[in-house]
């Protein structure tokens, strides 16, 4: 792979260690700023939100502009968002803050995908995908653990701190590795970008992105309770058990870019049956300290495999003028799936059968990707496998 492509991974471990670091802090936050631990997990939805609303919008008036220097801005909008929250007083600033922060995401990542698919050979463009959505997982693996410890040790704000100096060593790794030429610019209208993302199978991807993933973060958001509560760990054992979460990440990420190499429609139809099975079993696994470490682990590997094959897809079908946008849109897609499931997950444990019951909740909504993807298969989206000689 070349070394641009790993400069990709850099700033995506950087965005990672934002986005999922809160997740271990929701006890913290809710304390410090006399909230519930559901209104603190809506911190997880507003950056979603800021990533489904921001992604599109800054794409769009970035098409044109050299990629290098759109990946460099939206890493300077990260850092900046970091330091807000870091110093924000009250839950209203911080969850402001966080969605300033969250306006870089999906942009980001959208043109990171157009760029890293065309720095490598046509049937190995899902595992460049899968590669720079590895720093995603490493951040899980490194970054959040450690800023969870920081943030129970020292306080969250010293965690978003941490994360903000991530972020500008992020952004010279980009500004030495990236070449200037990367990526070529769109020079089609906005109307041909809308055309390609209207099209039928670039829609039903975005469907199967957000019900997949909604599944995924309707448990994740309230991983740290539900490992203290019912599973019966100290809250000590949060951030160790937040590795293993990382590590399935990493394999199921690598693994995904794998199988979508070989066959897109089966990757995306065994991951989605995949994280469903795991969702559901869960329910009774979180009982059991043994069985909950495991499947917390299996959680990140099936989740995190569904990535690059989704990311894929939109790509594929959006071929040609567009290509940018609908691969924001699909990672705005993953966001409204956070948000979501995030929303979900708190409904089921305030108004529903409780804490205990989001995972088997949880599991309805990539049973419902899974159904989705079946339809747009039989309804003509072919293999989107690199063919040869394409």
């Amino acid at each position: 792979m070349p070394l641009a492509l790993y400069a990709l991974t850099a700033g995506a471990f950087g965005i990672g260690v934002t986005e999922f670091v809160i997740m271990g802090l929701l006890l913290e936050v809710s304390h410090d700023l006399g909230v519930t631990i559901a209104t603190a997990g809506m911190l997880i939805s507003g950056y979603a939100l800021g990533v489904v609303f921001g992604a599109p919008l800054l794409t769009a008036l970035t098409a044109r502009w050299p990629r290098k220097v759109v990946l460099l801005g939206l890493m300077g909008v990260f850092t900046l968002g970091n330091l807000a929250c870091a110093l924000a007083p009250s839950y209203g600033l911080l969850m402001a803050a966080r969605v300033l922060t969250a306006l870089a995401h999906g942009t980001f990542f959208g043109v990171g995908s157009v760029v890293a698919t065309g720095l490598v050979a046509p049937e190995r463009r899902a595992s460049a995908i899968a590669v720079m959505f590895t720093g995603l997982t490493i951040a899980n693996i490194v970054g959040v653990p450690f800023g969870t410890w920081l943030g129970q040790q020292f306080g969250w704000r010293a965690t978003f701190w941490a994360v903000a100096a991530v972020g500008v060593v992020a952004s010279l790794i980009v500004l030495v590795l990236v070449p200037k030429t990367a990526g070529e610019i769109e020079t089609g209208s906005w109307r041909d970008d809308l055309k390609a993302i209207a099209r039928g199978p670039v829609l039903l991807g975005f469907l199967v992105t957000v019900l997949g993933f909604a599944g995924v973060f309707a448990v994740f958001t309230y991983i740290a309770p539900m490992l203290t509560r019912i599973a019966g760990f100290a809250d000590a054992a949060v951030s160790p058990i937040l590795l293993v979460f990382g590590g399935g990440l990493v394999v199921g990420n690598l693994l995904g870019g794998r199988l979508a190499d070989r066959s897109l429609n089966g990757a995306v139809l065994a991951t989605l049956v995949a994280l469903t099975a795991v969702l559901a079993l869960m329910t009774f696994a979180i009982r059991s300290q043994i069985a909950a470490v495991a499947f917390v682990g299996l959680l990140g590997a099936a989740g995190f495999a569904t990535v690059a094959p989704m990311q894929m897809w939109v790509l594929d079908k959006a071929r040609g003028a567009g290509q940018s946008l609908a691969s924001s849109f699909n990672i705005a897609a993953f966001n409204l799936g956070n948000a979501l499931g995030a929303w979900a997950g708190g409904a089921v444990i305030d108004h529903g059968p409780g804490l205990g019951f989001v995972p088997l909740a949880a599991a309805l909504f990539p049973f419902g990707a899974l159904v989705v993807a079946l339809v747009a298969i039989r309804g003509g989206a072919s293999d989107l496998a690199p063919q040869a000689g394409e």
